[in-house]
């Protein structure tokens, strides 16, 4: 604080001092402090985490991923409970006050990880979206028989790891839509069979389906599926790595967020036994779409990650860059874009953690925050390779590298048209009522 107005405040009455905010603490402090307490050392420990192991491999793991082992950083997350937090103790790891909001733990470790590294991020947080369905189909079998020891297993070290599969060659976003998903030809499909089903089909970029140790796949049921309203016949089911028929494709080379793979998955008449199947027959739909609603928050979180990873690379460029004797920091106008860009990031954590306060995750809410915040990462790091001018091009200064990973937050999870759409829908009765 300026002398001279730490010298007048000093001049109010005792009340007028308790109400004038003298400290110079960051915002990050400052958003840190308003949390309950076990968040609050939830969020410090995924800082320090990602600060210590994340931040040193990003440049590395984007530019060449082959060369970096994801595996110690799952075993050091795993033990650390990063890897486990879906379900309360004693199965996991989920902070007790995470029972009134469990999602804020989440957006939590999702911004503080992809602050460091976008790719390296999303590696570690595709195992919540695997594990999910089992949690949110609220079948008790499946998660005593899956999750528990998939938690416990992570806990000591020998990490399991899940991955989430719905997106095929030919339906990706039209199937998280409702209208699409009514129409499009199912290319997954489950036949019933004695004990069990068979499954055939493809599923396309699935993150962490290289290292998957299960997947939970939706299928469409034979032969009960028609011409339309396929939607109402999508089911869910694990699947485990090694099973008969059930084999890895490649793993696509992607604009962003490249330490994260992105697999193909095929599934050539995989035999599924009964108790594999997650939740009722015909009941995938409601599980898919419920994880999305769940998802697409900390997927929100996620861009937010990555639009502060932005902020701070030209924070750290313009207190060093040099221009005329001065650092371009002293420069209003360089100072101008800097607030702009600050403004942006807090207003994205404010729709985060504000979303996370609704509990069920509302469709509309979790659909808005992850195009909002989308969109605005996309903007943040545009506007921070600009105010690097050549500099920002440079692999070496980290906002090039923001602009990509960006890039991919606004069409995974559903592209932000169709989450604009899922908005729409939601809130059509209500806010929208006679849109149509």
């Amino acid at each position: 604080m300026d002398p001279t107005l730490r010298h007048s405040v000093g001049l109010l009455a005792p009340l007028g001092r308790t109400l004038y905010d003298t400290t110079s603490d960051d915002l990050w402090t400052r958003d840190t402090a308003t949390l309950p307490r076990a968040l609050r050392k939830r969020r410090h420990a995924y800082r320090d985490f990602a600060r210590r192991r994340l931040a040193p491999l990003a440049l590395t793991a984007d530019a060449h991923p082959e060369q970096v082992d994801l595996r110690p950083l799952l075993t050091e997350a795993g033990r650390a409970g990063f890897q486990s937090e879906l379900l309360p103790p004693p199965l996991g790891t989920m902070p007790l006050t995470g029972l009134r909001q469990p999602l804020f733990h989440s957006v939590l470790k999702a911004e503080e990880f992809t602050a460091a590294c976008g790719g390296l991020g999303l590696a570690l947080l595709a195992h919540d979206l695997g594990a999910a369905p089992l949690m949110i189909s609220g079948d008790l079998a499946a998660i005593r028989r899956w999750l528990g020891p998939l938690y416990r297993d992570c806990r000591n070290g020998s990490p399991r790891l899940a991955a989430f599969a719905i997106t095929e060659p030919g339906a990706g976003s039209d199937v998280e839509d409702t209208d699409g998903a009514r129409t499009v030809r199912p290319g997954t499909t489950a036949h019933p069979v004695d004990g069990g089903y068979v499954l055939s089909g493809q599923k396309v970029f699935i993150t962490g389906g290289a290292r998957a140790d299960l997947v939970t796949v939706f299928a469409a049921l034979e032969p009960d599926i028609g011409p339309a309203r396929v939607d109402a016949h999508f089911t869910c089911f694990v699947v485990e790595a090694g099973t008969a028929g059930f084999r890895i494709g490649r793993s696509e080379h992607k604009l962003g967020q490249r330490a994260a793979d992105a697999t193909e998955l095929f599934f050539d008449d995989v035999f599924v036994p009964t108790a594999n199947r997650v939740g009722a027959e015909h009941a995938g739909w409601a599980i898919n779409r419920n994880v999305l609603n769940f998802s697409r928050v900390p997927v929100g979180a996620i861009a937010l990650g990555i639009a502060r990873g932005a902020l701070e690379a030209a924070l750290d460029h313009s207190r060093e860059m040099r221009l005329g004797n001065r650092p371009l920091l002293a420069y209003q106008e360089v100072q101008l874009a800097l607030a702009d860009l600050w403004m942006d990031v807090a207003a994205m954590r404010g729709m985060v953690w504000q979303a996370v306060r609704h509990g069920p995750p509302n469709q509309g809410i979790s659909s808005a925050t992850k195009a909002f915040c989308g969109d605005r990462a996309f903007s943040v790091a545009t506007r921070a390779v600009d105010l690097l001018a050549d500099s920002g091009t440079l692999h070496a200064n980290r906002v090039e590298k923001a602009l990509r990973d960006a890039r991919l937050n606004q069409i995974y999870e559903g592209t932000n048209q169709i989450n604009r759409l899922a908005l729409i829908e939601a809130f059509g009765d209500a806010d929208f009522a006679g849109a149509a």
